[in-house]
């Protein structure tokens, strides 16, 4: 499995999780984002309303009827009902991701002290493969 961290700047979550959603769904996987909060989950499918200038990216909520025929699921629990292969932890607190081929742990200034408490426990791993990101310029740099 591959673990991305994304340093959060310029950007919100919101934003980030519309452009991760852009390229996984561009590479034919779904995608399961997933936060404690209501508030943050409602901003995200905003973002993935207005993801381009003439389309959307389809996305519904987990407790929603038909939850399991979307690409995209938001949800707080890390249970992919939709056959998601990639998930995305837009809240910044990490879960155990099992069964997932790659998983998004975004953060910011407030929860990157829990980010690199994870960065190091998973350090260990063999299983898996952990990359760093961090925004400069409004460009997203791979930096480890």
């Amino acid at each position: 499995m591959k673990v991305d961290f994304w340093q959060l700047s310029r950007d919100g979550p919101d934003k980030v999780v519309a452009l991760i959603a852009q390229r996984v769904l561009g590479s034919g996987e779904r995608l399961l984002v997933v936060s404690d909060d209501a508030k943050q989950r409602s901003e995200v499918s905003r973002a993935l309303w207005k993801s381009g200038p003439d389309s959307f990216l389809a996305h519904g909520e987990a407790a929603a009827p038909g939850a399991e025929r979307q690409p995209i699921l938001l949800t707080d629990t890390p249970d992919p009902s939709n056959g998601a292969s990639h998930v995305v932890f837009a809240d910044g607190n990490w879960r155990d991701p099992d069964g997932f081929e790659r998983a998004f742990l975004l953060f910011d200034e407030q929860t990157v002290e829990s980010a690199r408490t994870v960065w190091k426990s998973l350090g260990d791993r063999n299983d898996l493969e952990r990359a760093f990101y961090k925004q400069e310029d409004g460009k997203w740099l791979k930096m480890a």
